[in-house]
């Protein structure tokens, strides 16, 4: 009697404490701007307690980087490929180092030239190397990451010069990566889709090297102006804050006069004409999400195919955090998708 009495309240304390949690998880996942994914309000609530910061004014940078970059451990391990190579691609102020990703032995596969997100500031390649592996095993295509200079040590144009170098020295070296030069797209997330749509501009103005496709995670797209709708709803307490990018805007661009220029800010681009087909992922809860949508739908009013969807309940940075968000591999297998596709109609030159 007196062991079934206490099963009884042991029984009675689990449901209590699991409704209780229900509870406090259902108040955390309602915002007012819509509900926050149980994961990902979690994520918010631990970084709340635990004063996460992207970046700490006055705290050396060498530290700032260090820790922000350790955070990787909200992303998953990456698929498993055929080779990993390290390379040093020239730049105009030397070499810089590059991983190229290799899903498959085929001596002609596209390729996608990724560059990682981070505020221009922090990022490496470690810290979106799961990211790369994932796009390369899902789109069959090689990926290749370039560690281009980080802002401030290299403001604006740096990145941009490195991003544009790289472009050009993979489309003259295609064929000794096993890569097919008909055939490359740029991708990147947050600044690093800013680098990788400033990128696809430059080369359509210089007339090369050819792009066929351009897959935008949350870009930044708009510099000069930080008051839309998602910079007032999510300035503060949803992971990248305003604040965050005001710094981050000027480490990389300290000269205000520069904030309109195309190659920072491509929405300010006068057309869009011509641009290569585009992939665009935004977050729900992102400051940066209106931003993205907006040249989403310029791509779109100027005749480039567009392929949009906003992730609902997500954060920015989503799509790196696969233990956090499911919606990673979703998004992932989106992108992916459409980058066979695109590359599927410039066909296989090697292919019998």
């Amino acid at each position: 009697m007196r062991s079934a009495r206490v099963f009884f309240l042991i029984i009675t304390a689990v449901l209590i404490t699991c409704i209780a949690a229900g509870l406090f998880l259902h108040r955390l996942c309602d915002t007012p701007y819509g509900r926050i994914s149980p994961r990902g309000a979690l994520l918010l609530e631990i970084m709340e307690l635990t004063r996460f910061d992207l970046f700490s004014e006055g705290e050396p940078l060498s530290q700032s980087r260090r820790k922000r970059n350790a955070s990787g451990f909200l992303g998953g391990c990456g698929a498993r490929l055929e080779e990993v190579r390290s390379l040093a691609i020239p730049v105009p102020a030397g070499a810089i180092p590059a991983r190229l990703y290799l899903p498959s032995r085929d001596p002609h596969l596209p390729i996608v030239v990724y560059f990682h997100g981070g505020g221009w500031f922090l990022g490496n390649l470690e810290t979106h190397d799961h990211i790369c592996r994932n796009i390369a095993r899902a789109s069959g295509a090689a990926v290749l990451s370039p560690a281009f200079r980080l802002a401030p040590e290299h403001p604006f144009p740096a990145a941009v010069e490195d991003a544009l170098a790289v472009l050009a020295w993979v489309h003259d070296n295609a064929g000794a990566l096993g890569c097919d030069a008909r055939r490359i797209a740029v991708a990147g997330d947050s600044s690093g889709g800013n680098l990788a749509a400033a990128a696809a501009l430059v080369a359509r103005d210089a007339g090369g090297p050819p792009i066929a496709c351009q897959a935008l995670l949350y870009p930044v797209t708009d510099v000069s102006r930080m008051d839309t709708v998602s910079y007032r709803d999510f300035a503060e307490g949803y992971y990248l804050t305003k604040r965050y990018m005001e710094i981050f805007r000027s480490m990389y661009v300290p000269d205000r006069r520069l904030w309109s220029d195309p190659r920072v800010s491509p929405l300010l681009a006068r057309s869009l004409s011509g641009l290569p087909p585009a992939v665009m992922v935004t977050a729900q809860f992102d400051v940066l999400r209106d931003e993205g949508e907006a040249y989403a739908a310029r791509l779109a009013a100027a005749g480039v195919p567009v392929v949009h969807r906003r992730f609902d309940g997500t954060i920015h940075g989503f799509v790196g955090m696969d233990r956090v968000f499911p919606q990673s591999r979703e998004a992932i297998s989106m992108i992916a998708g459409e980058l066979r596709r695109v590359f599927s109609r410039r066909g296989n030159p090697g292919a019998p």
